[in-house]
């Protein structure tokens, strides 16, 4: 049985690579539906479907679980998969909760214009009685500079920079990452950000659930190397070597 991997791209190969650490003897399916990317600026009905098609897809494999490694996939048609169908699928969460924790200031979270626009972020928020500490900031542009693997050009710069440039970081002491894809981007904030700021992600959770739900059925069998889908189409591991490859340098 295989674990699968989905995102509109190659955000959650950030999620699988921490999955292969944690999960080392399980075999792995990855779906990037790069002939769809993005999804921040897509209505709820073409996520809606997108995602199922995908999911479809996936559900002829002998599927252990399901992690949607997607924060606006996650945001908008979790619950739907989860009533249709019967193996665990699990999501992506905003870090708000620990970025939140022993701390009275501000906590910025990043993420892509459709997570920030659905009700899910808000009720997490509310849920920690943190609206107030709470600020939402879109970094959309981010997901396609990462699918053309750039995290480093003067573009990005620029564009990072007009919008931190208008926040008090005085006020705040944390960010948080919604969108695997700005995982990619970590070195680059660690580079631009006030040093007092503390950059967090969703990836453990999500693993660390992972790991639970799976724990009564560990593999014992020999792994399996993983199969790389792009919209439905197998591809070598070539296609997504540089990206994880990358995540183990940064």
């Amino acid at each position: 049985m295989k674990i699968a991997f989905f995102d509109s791209g190659i955000g959650g190969l950030s999620v699988l690579n921490d999955a292969y650490k944690a999960l080392p003897n399980e075999s792995y399916i990855y779906f990037a539906d790069t002939d769809n990317v993005p999804y921040g600026i897509k209505s709820n009905d073409d996520i809606r479907e997108l995602v199922f098609d995908a999911v479809n897809f996936l559900a002829q494999f002998q599927l252990k679980a399901l992690v949607l490694a997607c924060n606006t996939a996650t945001s908008v048609v979790i619950k739907q998969l989860r009533e249709q169908f019967d193996f665990p699928i699990i999501g992506m969460e905003p870090a708000v909760k620990p970025a939140t924790a022993n701390t009275t200031k501000k906590v910025l979270v990043c993420a892509t214009e459709r997570t920030l626009q659905e009700g899910k972020l808000d009720f997490l928020i509310n849920n920690l009685n943190a609206s107030e500490r709470v600020e939402k900031c879109s970094l959309q542009d981010l997901v396609l500079y990462a699918e053309n693997f750039d995290f480093h050009s003067p573009d990005i710069l620029v564009y990072l920079n007009e919008i931190f440039g208008k926040i008090d970081w005085d006020n705040f002491d944390s960010i948080v990452l919604g969108c695997t894809h700005f995982i990619f981007f970590k070195p680059l904030f660690e580079e631009i950000l006030p040093s007092h700021i503390s950059i967090l992600d969703g990836n453990l959770g999500t693993v660390n659930r992972l790991s639970s739900l799976i724990a009564p059925n560990l593999s014992n069998d020999q792994k399996s190397p993983t199969k790389f889908y792009q919209s439905k189409r197998e591809v070598p591991y070539i296609y997504f070597d540089h990206y994880i490859r990358y995540l183990n340098e940064i």
